[in-house]
């Protein structure tokens, strides 16, 4: 299946297309386009669009993007519900859950995007393995009663 966002990713659009790959769809591919051709977009290339206002997998009642795709695909694993926690801080202005890494993930965000990486498939692709880790941050944490 195709996925539609905006361009130049930060957090929530790099975080989801990571949900995505290892849970949701692994075959997905993503396209990443100027905000106000997403839609358009999405309705040429049969793709779902996700992170932009006015769409079903996007921020709501205070949420991310991310938080939406766990919630729609009713993903149950605690890892993934804490890693939701730590995006979301990092993402969105009113913090709802205090997680200490959200500060860090934000920070790494910030500077994946001043690398001078050529487009956002290649941060997309470089910095995914930020997830892979953090996920087994969180998988260990929830494995110690600690998340």
């Amino acid at each position: 299946m195709k996925w539609v966002t905006r361009e130049r990713v930060k957090v929530d659009r790099v975080a989801c297309p990571w949900l995505i790959k290892k849970f949701i769809d692994p075959g997905a591919a993503f396209l990443f386009v100027p905000a106000e051709r997403v839609l358009q977009v999405a309705k040429q290339e049969g793709a779902i669009p996700f992170d932009v206002p006015d769409v079903e997998l996007g921020h709501h009642d205070g949420r991310c993007s991310f938080e939406a795709l766990v919630g729609k695909y009713h993903l149950r694993d605690p890892a993934i519900r804490l890693l939701a926690q730590i995006v979301h801080g990092a993402d969105v202005d009113e913090d709802l859950y205090g997680r200490p890494e959200a500060a860090g993930l934000k920070a790494i965000a910030e500077g994946f995007r001043s690398l001078g990486l050529k487009d956002d498939h290649e941060i997309l692709a470089k910095e995914c393995i930020v997830y892979d880790a953090l996920y087994a941050y969180c998988q260990h944490l929830v494995q110690r009663g600690r998340g």
